[in-house]
């Protein structure tokens, strides 16, 4: 226990602990200047997904791979212990059995990359994914909003650690980026960064409450500026969330904070990638922005629930020719 008394709060140690970011000081000139071609955005998002044909047994393994990389979510108001128990089983064994000894994956079955929950439901969550490795994250900060004071956030994210969370999923105050108020952005991500002691941070944009992608470059270079680890898009809440041209913005501010610093920030879209095809778009733009290395869960992770059940349908097509109803594929 600290010298003052008060209760250390520390996540558990996992064997893919992911990578950290020192954070630098708010440097503006970094990306004051900016400038973002929306529509050269848009035309080079739109070539990502006819960029790569991957079919047959590739496809299966890219499909394998996505699900390994993905964020298995909960977020819905009537969330109990029970739901939470449930989904942790399908992260712990996301393919039927016979599909994974289809595959020739019954040595070393895939796992999800995480578990991402509510603060009140990260009890139930680690102990249920208990000796697996798959760590929790949980959202806190006021989501989805992110307008509670800030002490109420970092008290959120206190109690979530506490809870046995090793990631903790923020949300910024969108008006600070609409407001271009930069050092009140950074200190708010900074604090959140500290509350957060040795769980990870991923910094939510809520890319779709932005207007403009620049605003989304230069959100994305302050909040890893703060010491953001993972920079992901949105809530899932927004009436715009995940989309490629955000996407190829944010991979293209991790590469520039790359080169200036040395740090590897991760990435996750979320929101609205809902089929086995949305995660083949997602994979060929880290594959062809980033490069191999965010391939791995300490670098890139997809936010989704309804998106495991249609990569299990894809799966079990390929391994019987075959295409199931969606109820054979049940999450929780």
């Amino acid at each position: 226990m600290p010298a003052d008394g008060s209760t250390e709060r520390k996540a558990p140690k996992l064997s893919n602990a992911l990578t950290r970011n020192d954070g630098t000081p708010l440097r503006t000139d970094w990306f004051e200047g900016a400038q973002v071609n929306t529509s050269a955005a848009e035309r080079r998002a739109a070539t990502l997904p006819t960029r790569r044909t991957v079919k047959k047994e590739y496809q299966a393994a890219w499909l394998v791979k996505a699900v390994t990389l993905m964020d298995l979510t909960t977020l819905a108001g009537d969330d109990t212990p029970g739901r939470v128990h449930r989904l942790c089983m399908k992260a712990r064994r996301p393919f039927r059995e016979d599909l994974v000894e289809a595959l020739g994956l019954s040595d070393n079955p895939p796992v999800v990359g995480a578990v991402c929950v509510y603060p009140t439901m990260v009890a139930p969550a680690v102990k249920a994914l208990e000796g697996s490795g798959i760590p929790v994250a949980s959202v806190a900060t006021g989501f989805p909003a992110g307008l509670t004071p800030l002490k109420q956030r970092l008290e959120e994210i206190h109690y979530a650690v506490g809870e046995g969370a090793h990631e903790i999923d923020i949300v910024i105050t969108r008006a600070h980026v609409l407001n271009a108020d930069w050092q009140a952005l950074y200190d708010e991500v900074a604090a959140m960064r500290e509350a957060c002691g040795e769980a990870h941070l991923k910094a939510i944009l809520a890319t779709g409450d932005l207007k403009t992608l620049r605003n989304v470059y230069k959100a994305s270079m302050v909040a890893m500026q703060a010491g953001a680890d993972f920079i992901k898009t949105s809530t899932g809440k927004e009436d715009v969330n995940a989309t490629l041209p955000v996407s190829l913005v944010m991979c293209r501010a991790i590469r520039d904070y790359e080169a200036a610093t040395g740090f590897k920030i991760g990435f996750k879209p979320a929101g609205g990638l809902r089929t086995a095809k949305d995660a083949m778009s997602w994979l060929i733009l880290m594959k062809e922005e980033l490069g191999n290395r965010w391939l791995e869960p300490d670098l890139f992770r997809i936010g989704a629930s309804s998106l495991l059940a249609d990569i299990e349908r894809q799966i079990e097509h390929f391994v019987t020719g075959r295409y199931s109803s969606t109820i054979r594929h049940a999450l929780a």
